[in-house]
């Protein structure tokens, strides 16, 4: 596969970088440092809050553009590049109907922090996976003074089948996406990972023949779309799997490393044979 002119590289984080233990694996780092020595540019696209994603990848932070929020909060060295927020008078209505589906717990993902109003541990313990900035409120309906960039739902009853039922006739107007087993994001209609890619793209001057994209749920559908080396995790969704021309290992197995070693190596062979 010739990948010799790939100048920018994106990957979902859980599901896709990280293993199902959240963790990244040590090998990732030297690879890392060829792409930056070859000036290609990393981004990490992920529903994580931008916090939370900064410090899993605090060793090379600096390095990373952070496609945060589903790609509606994008930072790279405290600059904001991008950012995409829904309206507080939408997302108050999302919360009124959340309210009425059982098992399920909602989050207002804010630019400075997020805000939830349940104190349920089993809930917790997820939020605090994915979120470094949080505060507990007792009425979200009544959070002011900062600007929403998504809408979460933690679904404990299984998101796709509980609770997007209750939100999928909202897509034309909105971003509706089960982001994962128990997750729900909703978000502007113009926020998702594929339009934090096209952003980039047009910054950097970087085609989608230029571009190699990793991912595995629903909210990387439209980042998959915008390159050419798009590779659907092992272990994705089958719906992925049909919008990706590539397959990498899973998850598990480290597959995004392992198809970035082999672009370093096949890229390596290609130069010394010029």
């Amino acid at each position: 596969m010739h990948f010799s002119n790939i100048r920018l590289i994106a990957t979902d984080m859980d599901g896709t970088l990280l293993n199902s233990r959240h963790e990244l694996n040590e090998s990732f780092y030297p690879v890392f440092q060829q792409l930056k020595n070859r000036g290609i540019r990393f981004v990490a696209a992920s529903g994580r809050q931008y916090f939370n994603l900064e410090k899993k990848l605090e060793n090379v932070k600096d390095d990373v553009i952070f496609a945060a929020e589903n790609g509606s909060y994008v930072v790279f060295r405290d600059q904001e590049l991008h950012v995409q927020a829904i309206d507080r008078s939408i997302v108050f209505d999302l919360i009124t109907t959340a309210r009425n589906i059982p098992d399920t717990y909602a989050i207002i993902c804010g630019k400075k922090k997020a805000y939830v109003e349940s104190t349920v541990p089993a809930f917790l313990e997820h939020l605090r996976l994915y979120f470094e900035r949080y505060e507990i409120v007792e009425d979200l309906l009544e959070v002011k003074n900062d600007d929403f960039l998504k809408f979460t739902l933690c679904d404990l009853a299984g998101s796709e089948k509980n609770s997007y039922p209750h939100f999928k006739h909202l897509k034309e107007q909105l971003q509706v996406k089960v982001s994962g087993p128990i997750w729900l994001d909703i978000s502007h209609k113009l926020a998702n990972k594929g339009r934090a890619m096209e952003v980039l793209q047009a910054l950097f001057g970087i085609s989608e023949k230029e571009t190699m994209v990793f991912g595995d749920y629903f909210n990387d559908l439209e980042m998959l779309q915008k390159a050419y080396y798009s590779y659907a995790m092992a272990n994705a969704h089958p719906e992925v799997k049909k919008v990706s021309r590539f397959t990498a290992g899973s998850n598990d197995e480290n597959g995004v490393v392992a198809v970035l070693q082999e672009f370093l190596n096949s890229t390596e062979a290609f130069h010394s044979d010029l």
